[in-house]
């Protein structure tokens, strides 16, 4: 039954959110989204709906999804062996069927169908599609902390370029590119990167208003043993000093460096949020105290406002 008091909370709340419509109407937001938000119809539905909602209001979406825990799975019934170095899967020819299965074959399409379902009007594409990504098999490099000399990470991608204009008049026609992050070389052969480095170099190609990593931990953490040490902002140079000191570790650390790789290429503001808080995604863009950590260039450029506790706009 409605009640004046509900009433009254849905206008207080339109009123709330009515200036950031207004900021961000017509402008690009890249949102990565791991894997695990796809493992059941529920938590991808609870998900897809903030973008619904987020479309329907004007502002211009680029979705790209991981599949880590899929693909992690699906190796694992098939007996393919899964090998992580800083947070970076190793993918041999076996894994990269795995991986093509599960991002093209699985989580795109389903993620096509529940939007389907929504009404979200969604295209899906890799980066193989029209060369939207190009890219070569990263060579061996060293890794820090890894004594066994240089590391193969085998069928990886290093991306090259973007044809961002692939996106742009898919975006144009108000539609919602949904993007599996596999793309090929030159030569043809399919290389797997990692969805946080795919979704850092279109937010960068779009001049994206927004990055925004959606992924299981709550933002970044000063300590990552401790939930609470959550840090409402932080910048490049906090970045690298939590890095230094530790507290970036596995998957963390290639979203550390997708971060950067977007800041450096242009996007003012890059947000790591959690998909365990009910609507997060909308808390973040249409609330000033956000839900996660916002992460600037230099945090000297935000306001003392800005600087408020929870801000993360």
């Amino acid at each position: 039954m409605e009640t004046a008091e509900n009433r009254d909370i849905v206008v207080a709340a339109l009123k709330h959110a009515a200036p950031y419509i207004r900021m961000f109407k017509h402008k690009t937001f890249v949102l990565k989204a791991g894997g695990e938000i796809f493992a059941s119809q529920e938590s991808t539905r609870d998900f897809l709906e903030q973008i619904s909602i987020l479309h329907e209001l004007g502002i211009r979406i680029v979705l790209v999804h991981g599949g880590g825990p899929q693909s992690t799975e699906l190796a694992t019934s098939l007996g393919v062996e899964t090998t992580f170095i800083e947070g970076r899967r190793v993918t041999n020819a076996e894994s990269l069927e795995v991986a093509t299965m599960v991002l093209n074959g699985q989580i795109n399409t389903r993620i096509l169908a529940a939007c389907r379902d929504i009404e979200i009007p969604a295209v899906g594409i890799s980066g193989v599609d029209a060369g939207l990504i190009r890219a070569s098999k990263r060579p061996p490099v060293d890794v820090y902390g890894h004594e066994a000399g240089p590391v193969d990470y085998g069928f990886v991608g290093d991306i090259e370029s973007v044809e961002a204009d692939v996106l742009r008049t898919q975006i144009a026609s108000g539609l919602v590119p949904v993007i599996s992050p596999l793309s090929a070389d030159e030569s043809g052969t399919v290389l797997n990167i990692n969805a946080d480095t795919v979704a850092a170099a279109l937010a960068a190609a779009l001049d994206a208003e927004k990055l925004i990593i959606v992924t299981g931990a709550p933002g970044i953490l000063e300590d990552r043993s401790d939930p609470a040490s959550l840090m409402s902002y932080i910048d490049l140079d906090g970045l690298e000093r939590l890095h230094k000191g530790g507290s970036l570790a596995e998957g963390m650390l290639p979203k550390a460096r997708a971060i950067e790789a977007a800041i450096r290429g242009g996007v003012k503001r890059v947000h790591v949020i959690s998909h365990n808080l009910a609507d997060s995604l909308l808390l973040e863009v249409f609330t000033n105290e956000g839900t996660g950590t916002l992460v600037v260039e230099n945090i000297g450029t935000l306001s003392p406002a800005e600087q408020a506790p929870g801000t993360a706009t």
